[in-house]
């Protein structure tokens, strides 16, 4: 018989449809569904090495002897503006806010052909620095109230690009995702007096079914009611409320953890798409005791339907605990 279950963070409840149920192996990529293998360099890609724009503003670089390693410029079709004030406006039930932020595009290597899974360890760490570089800058800023650092992997993740790219957008306003977290963490502390993420990291550390990597900074598992396959969590084992806190020690660890585990989806899997966002406390409020900032992954091994729009709820296919073993048994050491 089917079952349900609840995921204690986000209060979302997960139909885990056994007489539908898959093994791990089902969701491999078909061979007929991989595109064809992309090429170093394409001559129409803005972002390949050799074709950046003189006149684009550029917000941040890491560079060496080869030249830029990454790049972080504006998104040239930007859902907001950092020119101008935040200004609220209300009229009965009608409310807006100017759009004020920011929307840039971080572009993760020279290649047209990288990949995080394949890349070297060096680059990733230098993905992950941008990111912090540039979520401390722009947490400055007085008008803004969250920041979200996002990648979306291959097609049927949303990428409009082939180029290995990234984005980080910044609201003038708090996403309902966080404050929904922020308010259910903040219940659980005033109730148990601990963060309810710390006691989840415990649990699942305790479980051990649903690990698939543990370094000495952070540890990922795939959450006990996991919305979709594969969706994976990478939590810090420090409670950190924001990213920006995160230390070149933890950031390099976190990039071998990001690498490592995008390389068992990639050989397990087949490269599926997948997106991937750092969730963490809005920048006026750096630092609690109840929040923790993660990485969450979703590999798009699966599509959301008439179901899931209907009710907000979801059916897995999948079982947490066989999602995990099938990923943590993909040797991938070689490739690291």
């Amino acid at each position: 018989m089917s079952h349900l279950r609840q995921n204690v963070i986000t209060k979302d409840w997960v139909i885990f449809a056994t007489e539908r149920a898959k093994r791990p192996h089902e969701f491999v990529r078909s061979h007929d569904d991989i595109p064809p293998e992309l090429p170093i360099y394409r001559h129409s890609c803005p972002f390949c090495k050799g074709n950046e724009n003189p006149s684009e503003t550029e917000y941040f670089r890491v560079e060496d002897e080869r030249g830029w390693r990454v790049r972080i410029i504006p998104n040239k079709y930007p859902a907001l503006s950092p020119i101008g004030d935040r200004i609220r406006h209300s009229e009965g039930i009608h409310r807006s806010i100017t759009g004020i932020g920011y929307h840039e595009v971080l572009i993760e290597h020279p290649d047209h052909n990288a990949t995080i899974a394949l890349m070297d360890i060096s680059d990733v760490i230098n993905i992950l620095r941008a990111y912090r570089q540039r979520y401390n800058v722009i947490s400055e800023d007085k008008r803004i109230e969250s920041i979200i650092i996002f990648k979306n992997h291959g097609e049927s993740a949303g990428t409009s690009l082939e180029h290995p790219h990234s984005q980080i957008t910044a609201t003038p306003v708090v996403p309902s995702q966080i404050r929904y977290r922020m308010v259910e963490a903040t219940s659980y502390f005033d109730d148990m007096g601990e963060c309810l993420f710390c006691y989840t990291l415990r649990d699942e550390l305790k479980a051990k079914e649903r690990i698939v990597l543990e370094t000495e900074h952070f540890v990922t598992f795939i959450p006990y009611a996991a919305l979709s396959p594969f969706h994976l969590w990478v939590f810090p084992r420090q409670h950190v409320s924001c990213f920006g806190d995160i230390t070149d020690t933890e950031l390099e660890d976190l990039a071998y953890s990001l690498k490592t585990v995008l390389a068992k989806l990639y050989y397990g899997l087949n490269n599926p798409a997948y997106n991937y966002t750092i969730r963490s406390m809005p920048t006026d409020e750096r630092q609690s005791d109840y929040f923790h900032w993660y990485l969450a992954i979703v590999p798009r091994v699966t599509r959301a339907a008439g179901f899931e729009l209907g009710s907000g709820m979801y059916i897995n296919p999948a079982m947490p605990e066989d999602s995990a073993k099938f990923l943590r048994e993909i040797d991938v050491s070689s490739q690291i």
